[in-house]
């Protein structure tokens, strides 16, 4: 079985119509200017989630809220991984 591979449940072909559709309205010239704003954009947007995220656990801290929790449950996350990788590492079978 061939299987294609997609992005946010879109296809190789919509991909390729989109891109086509994006170098007629805006032109083969303009294209890095877009995609430099929107790594720009993105940059932004990565740091003000974790200025945001940074702030919210420091003010936590200073209320004496525990914020351990979330290590706690990754902590049980991963031995449940294990766990399933010891259990299904002898029941999968080679392609």
């Amino acid at each position: 079985m061939i299987q294609l591979a997609t992005f946010l449940f879109i296809g190789a072909p919509e991909v390729m119509f989109i891109l086509l559709i994006v170098v007629m309205v805006f032109g083969a010239d303009k294209l890095p200017d877009i995609a430099r704003g929107m790594g720009k954009g993105m940059r932004m947007l990565r740091d003000a989630s974790s200025d945001i995220k940074s702030e919210i656990t420091k003010t936590a801290e200073q209320q004496g809220i525990d914020t351990d929790v979330t290590k706690d449950i990754t902590e049980e996350i991963n031995k449940v991984k294990d766990e399933l990788g010891d259990f299904t590492g002898s029941v999968k079978r080679n392609p």
